[in-house]
């Protein structure tokens, strides 16, 4: 089972994060209600439920926080906007402060050297909640964790041999992701040819994203060439735009970016180009694409997307309602962690949103397996 793969495993990486080379890391604290939550659903409604659902539930079941609740966030190097994991992590705590009316801040790191302070800088604000961002963090989470066993700590893409009671572990199934958008990849070319930009090829998801992208791809179409690039960044646009130009000379007329902004500008490109594009992590129509407002929008068919807002969304209703258990917390097409974002602008045949659904259903359900190992990312 994916759990005990998990369980043995000794070294998990993070996810397709990026960095960002503004100004250095800087706090700030929100009250409840300044900041807009994520958006999130319509369309398919593959993007359900909502954080709204979320909240409202918890409402209904009576759910409330104390007066004195505080919860805090530390991201992975880059900021809250970064369009990645960082900023769906922050949307998510903002949509609880909102729910719950409590204080929430955040810490956005500059370097890996950071991490530490920024954690100590963090907990002198005696808050109830930690959530940190990327496997990096995971070393400095736990000692932190270990060391204040009142506070309870959300870690992202974070694996440990074993866990205290106040720590979570949140990991994903991106082969799961990876396959989703292969499906709609081979169903949607006209040319039998798809690329993928990854980002690096030492971080497992990555992995995971690409070689379950051509499994999906030829799941569907078994005469599919799938075209991949490894990337040293996740924040070349430079070299993620000319990876697409590449691809689309050798045919590809579908793009999958799974590199954060290095993947991004790859899909743009393609875009631009008047060829499908498909994103990872979030709705990359609201991120990348501006709401539709950016060129090539009605050419994003989709995008690979991880609710790391869920995760902690979820996570901090447990801290209020008591139910938080340290350990590993895996999100996957089961628990609607792993799915697909509806096509918005784009024009996508019928057909290849049923199959989508359908595919993501047997994900699910468990009766489609994508051929690659959840752990390594490695074909089986």
């Amino acid at each position: 089972m994916f759990l005990a793969a998990m369980m043995s495993l000794t070294l998990v990486a993070a996810a397709c994060g990026d960095d960002d080379d503004d100004e250095p890391g800087a706090s700030d604290t929100t009250a409840a209600g300044d900041t807009t939550p994520t958006t999130s659903g319509g369309g398919q409604g593959v993007l359900e439920p909502t954080l709204d659902d979320l909240c409202q539930e918890a409402l209904d079941a009576g759910i409330e926080a104390p007066d004195d609740f505080k919860v805090s966030l530390v991201t992975d190097i880059g900021k809250v906007d970064d369009r990645t994991f960082n900023q769906y992590a922050y949307e998510a705590m903002i949509a609880a402060g909102e729910c719950f009316d409590i204080e929430t801040s955040f810490i956005e790191t500059a370097s890996e050297a950071d991490y530490a302070k920024n954690l100590d800088t963090t907990l002198s604000g005696n808050p109830s909640v930690v959530i940190t961002n990327g496997f990096l963090l995971a070393t400095d989470t736990l000692a932190a964790a270990e060391a204040n066993p009142e506070v309870q700590f959300i870690g992202i893409d974070q694996f440990q041999e074993a866990f205290p009671d106040n720590y979570i572990g949140v990991l994903f199934r991106e082969d799961q992701g990876g396959f989703l958008a292969g499906v709609a990849a081979g169903l949607l070319t006209e040319t039998n040819v798809v690329g993928v930009v990854g980002g690096r090829e030492d971080v497992p998801p990555v992995v995971r994203f690409v070689n379950a992208y051509e499994a999906g791809a030829k799941s569907v179409n078994p005469d599919v060439r799938v075209i991949h690039t490894y990337n040293e960044s996740f924040t070349d646009t430079a070299k993620g735009a000319s990876d697409a130009q590449q691809m689309i000379g050798e045919g590809a007329d579908v793009i999958f970016g799974a590199g954060g902004k290095t993947g991004s500008a790859g899909v743009q490109e393609a875009t631009k180009q008047g060829k499908w594009g498909i994103g990872v992590d979030q709705d990359e129509y609201f991120s990348t694409f501006d709401g539709g407002n950016a060129p090539g929008s009605e050419y994003l068919a989709t995008s690979a997307v991880k609710r790391v807002d869920l995760a902690v969304f979820q996570n901090i209703v447990a801290a209020l309602d008591g139910s938080f258990a340290g350990g590993i917390f895996t999100l996957e097409a089961a628990n609607d962690g792993i799915t697909y974002a509806p096509s918005r602008d784009a024009a996508v045949p019928q057909d290849v949103l049923d199959a989508l659904e359908e595919t993501r259903l047997g994900l699910a359900d468990g009766s489609i397996d994508t051929g690659v190992d959840p752990v390594t990312g490695l074909p089986k």
